[in-house]
């Protein structure tokens, strides 16, 4: 019973499915890592020098300032929307740029195809021409 389910366990982690699933799920984690860096180290610094040096990770909303009770201090309660925008522009970037890999790929596999149409079907051969010439032949006189 064990060695058939550790059998069947091979069989399915072998596939070539499971295989390129597990390197698709890796490489898109890199990607995202790469992507996100690209939108939090550059293109949102950018974006903050354009609109009056903002930085949008520490754009909040305070809707109870931190305040001191007893000796205890109590931290404010903030709405931290900056981190939102983050996040979002993350995925329209890395959703922009996952549509045009996949745009890229769709058409060099539509050129495989049309290159690898199938071949003309090939001309009859002189018997088979003289054979529907001959049947030509006949119809026209039966209608005469």
């Amino acid at each position: 019973m064990k060695s058939s389910f550790l059998a069947d366990f091979k069989k399915f982690a072998m596939r070539g499915n499971v295989i390129d699933l597990a390197v698709g799920v890796i490489i898109g984690g890199a990607f995202g890592k790469i992507v996100s860096s690209l939108v939090a180290d550059i293109i949102m610094p950018l974006l903050g020098v354009l609109v009056g040096g903002v930085n949008f990770t520490e754009l909040k909303w305070v809707m109870k300032a931190a305040k001191v009770v007893n000796g205890v201090e109590q931290p404010a309660v903030t709405l931290n929307y900056g981190n939102f925008l983050q996040t979002t522009f993350d995925f329209l970037i890395i959703a922009f740029s996952i549509f045009l890999f996949i745009r890229i790929v769709t058409r060099l596999t539509e050129k495989k195809k049309v290159e690898a149409a199938p071949p003309a079907a090939p001309e009859p051969s002189a018997e088979v021409k003289l054979l529907t010439e001959i049947r030509d032949l006949l119809k026209t006189q039966e209608r005469k």
